[in-house]
């Protein structure tokens, strides 16, 4: 273990960069559930153009990013703010896109 640890202390990771990246792994492991479960039928949305789930995630991800980054650069710190506006983002996007 202390091998490992080695290897990966030039990343500096945090506990709120492992969390980030489980929940990327538990979304997309939800998304390959339903899709076995239920197969997904792409559909139109407001943009115009015909989106999956993953179409979906993707722009809501992407979405978020910018949201932060704009969050940060606006306004600075408290990103627990960012982040509420980007879980309405994510329930508009996966309802209306």
């Amino acid at each position: 273990m202390d091998n490992v640890t080695e290897h990966l202390a030039w990343m500096a990771w945090t506990w709120q960069t492992g969390a980030f990246f489980a929940v990327i792994a538990g979304l997309l492991t939800l998304l390959t559930v339903l899709a076995l479960n239920r197969p997904e039928v792409a559909r139109p949305g407001v943009l115009g153009i015909t989106t999956t789930r993953g179409d979906r995630l993707f722009i809501t991800l992407l979405g978020s990013a910018f949201i932060h980054l704009a969050w940060l650069g606006l306004v600075g710190g408290e990103v627990q703010y960012a982040t509420a506006l980007s879980l309405l983002y994510a329930a508009a996007v996966f309802r209306w896109v």
